[in-house]
């Protein structure tokens, strides 16, 4: 009986998921901003640094945790253009039609929405994603259902399918078409870390988070492992399937949970893994960790919301961000910090002080966003209660992503300055600071001379791993820095201390290959900025996944108008196309 209804919900149910349509670094007429590019470092964290800049792509997770959930027909495509969308809406007699949107895409979002009931009249289309916090959407785009919130249990419903059964993990890179210093990341088996996603929304819930919002605010979250066993037995199976031993962990807060992640630590250590986690976590939870808990499980990056100086957030309240900071790197922990523009207290009178004090912090990486009310967010709700949100006419949602300008009325900050704020903080970072790449190779080179000769090889092994271009390839960017350097005395010296670290350490063999691959490296940046300064935009490319149901049915069906990412790599074709929570 079981069979039979699940092989009737597979005929009956044939589903495509999709991202928003691009091309996405340009400004259109849908609410695309060449200011707004598809791309996380370029667009918030290295915006400013030219060639040394950290290009790369995500795919959209929530698509492919929905993928691995579905028992029926399922195809995603992610990133296509809207004659790649059309074409697939009439190749197959979809009966659902999910589109994935942030708020800032609600004019493609509306677009897909009509294409979509022109070649296909018949199926149903739901919306999900961050967009579903805007006011009385559906009355703003031709949609059947609203999915707020978590949707694999929504899917199950409408499936009429077990809402208890099991959840699935994807699997799935944690970036594609990375490239830097004008060159493409490398491609090898386990250079790309695999995302892994523990749960959904964070429980401190700050007033300007919208993921937090999204999945129940302050106090609540979506937690798919309660044990350190469960996550222990989730990441085994990634690794196998994945061949990888980094992990980025899609989670607000992962290190929150602390009986859970000594318990993972402790199975960790039993069983010889040598694994990396690059994590998000605030300045609070992080300072309750030793240092030596920290690296025995793994952390190797960390992403902290410093937001800013005499910020209200309790999450930073008797916490010595610096010397947190500090401390890790002095350890091998690279760090990107986080920090907002336009808090309450900020002026044209404090503003260089905000500034300073965030780039003082030497963080490897840095984001700058401005303080923005985003649709479903408290603070949101804040502004729009006391009428100081802008008018849709004065600040349209293709404009409402934190890195242009304000969506409301500042009290101390006067319309438009804020642009040039944001700027400023990005550039100051920059030219104090130098590239992100060489601040995150000299931490590199400090893990590295503490724990190369580690009494326990899982840790040695692993600082080995992570450490492994220091002698060559970065140690070559540092000398090409150095040479683009060659007249600014400051930076020059900057990069020259890293150099003479990496020499120091590695010898002979490093000073002969540094100066050859940076040579290269250097024609390469100084090719890299001529195409930058022509205006060169980069895309992503469009992946194409089908899970086994939607591969069935197409084994008889050519592949020529598709792109089969699986060559690549980025894709996996396993009999499932997940692994089990």
């Amino acid at each position: 009986m079981g069979q039979e209804i699940k092989k009737e919900v597979e005929s009956r149910h044939m589903i495509l998921l999709s991202s928003v349509f691009g091309p996405y670094a340009k400004d259109d007429i849908y609410g695309s901003r060449k200011i707004n590019p598809m791309e996380l470092y370029h667009n918030q964290v290295t915006r400013v640094q030219g060639p040394f800049s950290i290009r790369m792509f995500h795919a959209t997770f929530g698509l492919r945790c929905l993928q691995a959930n579905i028992d029926a027909p399922c195809t995603v495509l992610d990133f296509p253009s809207q004659e790649r969308f059309i074409q697939e809406l009439k190749n197959y007699q979809y009966t659902l039609v999910g589109i994935s949107s942030i708020v800032v895409n609600i004019g493609r979002v509306k677009r897909m929405c009509e294409l979509i009931r022109q070649h296909l009249p018949t199926a149903k289309i739901a919306v999900g994603g961050h967009i579903t916090n805007i006011p009385d959407l559906s009355e703003k785009i031709d949609a059947d259902f609203i999915v707020k919130g978590e949707g694999i249990q929504w899917f199950r419903e409408y499936l009429g399918q077990d809402v208890n059964k099991k959840i699935y993990h994807p699997l799935v890179y944690s970036a594609f078409g990375g490239r830097t210093l004008g060159m493409p990341f490398s491609h090898k088996p386990g250079e790309t870390a695999a995302i892994l996603i523990p749960s959904l929304g964070c429980p401190i819930g700050c007033n300007f988070c919208s993921t937090s919002a999204m999945f129940g605010g302050r106090g609540k979250s979506i937690v798919f492992y309660d044990t350190g066993e469960a996550l222990y037995n989730v990441i085994c199976k990634i690794e196998e399937k994945l061949n990888v031993q980094s992990f980025f962990v899609l989670d607000e807060n992962f290190l929150l949970y602390k009986t859970r992640t000594l318990n993972l630590l402790d199975l960790m250590e039993k069983n010889n893994k040598s694994w990396s986690f690059m994590v998000f976590s605030s300045a609070q939870v992080l300072s309750s960790y030793t240092i030596d808990q920290l690296v025995r499980l793994g952390v190797s990056w960390v992403w902290m919301g410093l937001e800013g100086k005499e910020s209200q957030y309790a999450k930073l309240h008797g916490i010595d961000t610096k010397q947190l900071i500090k401390s890790m790197q002095n350890h091998g922990i690279r760090v990107l910090g986080s920090s907002i523009i336009g808090l309450e207290n900020h002026d044209s009178n404090n503003i260089r002080e905000v500034i300073d004090w965030a780039v003082n912090h030497d963080t490897d990486f840095h984001q700058f966003m401005l303080y923005t009310p985003i649709p479903g967010t408290k603070l949101y709700e804040e502004h729009k209660n006391d009428g100081s949100l802008l008018p849709l006419n004065e600040c349209e949602y293709a404009d409402i992503h934190g890195q242009y300008k304000f969506n409301f009325k500042h009290k101390r900050i006067l319309e438009g300055k804020e642009t040039g704020y944001l700027l400023r903080a990005f550039k100051e970072d920059f030219a104090v600071n130098g590239p992100s790449i060489a601040r995150m190779i000299n931490t590199l080179i400090q893990g590295w001379k503490m724990y190369k000769n580690h009494p326990d090889k899982r840790i040695r092994n692993r600082y080995i791993r992570e450490c492994r271009k220091l002698s060559t390839t970065y140690a070559a960017a540092i000398w090409a820095f150095k040479k683009w350097y060659k007249d600014d005395k400051i930076m020059r010296d900057k990069m020259n201390i890293v150099q003479k670290k990496l020499y120091e350490e590695f010898g002979l063999k490093t000073r002969i290959a540094a100066p050859i691959i940076g040579s290269i490296i250097h024609f390469s940046c100084k090719r890299e900025q001529a195409q930058l300064d022509k205006g060169k935009t980069l895309e992503p490319q469009t992946l194409y996944v089908k899970n086994k149901y939607a591969a069935d049915i197409d084994k008889n069906r050519p592949y020529k108008d598709f792109t089969d990412f699986s060559i690549a790599g980025w894709v996996t074709f396993e009999p499932d196309g997940s692994v089990e929570y």
